[in-house]
């Protein structure tokens, strides 16, 4: 038997032990790793969202939902062209957009495409071309939300 203690209950092991069992669950630890978790996927989230690094030209216009699969082109400041984050030599893009299958649905993916606001008009509009000859007509454009409001141009071509 345990031995008694000087208020008179019995202390060790004993079956006649007046301890009630803990009917509560200690949350601290699971609130702890969620905390921890959330914290990662808050820093990792934004880095995920695009391979390649591009500057992207501001914009004001008001964001699209996200498709479920969309393609990804990226035209980085170099005038490289990347294809879900895969380097295409030269040349090669009309081929790989011509690879491209429809959906269940019929219709090819939506395009997203990423380019370097630094680059040339023409290169952009080049591979914009390659998109439409290959029959993608839902071609999406990123940009960064934070651009000031255009100035007002009088008919003059003045701004006022």
């Amino acid at each position: 038997m345990g031995a008694i203690t000087s208020s008179g209950r019995q202390r060790g092991g004993g079956r006649r032990s007046k301890r009630a069992p803990m009917a509560e669950i200690n949350v601290t630890p699971f609130v702890d790793v969620m905390l921890v978790l959330l914290i990662i996927f808050m820093v990792t989230a934004p880095l995920l969202a695009s391979g390649v690094p591009v500057d992207l030209p501001d914009s004001r216009a008001a964001a699209l939902p996200e498709e479920r699969d969309p393609v990804t082109i990226v035209i980085a400041s170099g005038g490289v062209i990347y294809l879900d984050d895969e380097e295409l030599a030269p040349g090669v893009l009309p081929a790989r957009l011509t690879a491209i299958r429809p959906g269940a649905d019929g219709k090819l993916p939506a395009i997203t495409l990423r380019a370097d606001q630094r680059l040339d008009y023409g290169r952009v509009m080049g591979v914009m071309g390659e998109l439409n000859r290959a029959g993608f007509t839902s071609i999406q454009m990123v940009t960064n939300g934070s651009a000031v409001p255009p100035p007002v141009i009088s008919g003059s071509g003045t701004e006022q």
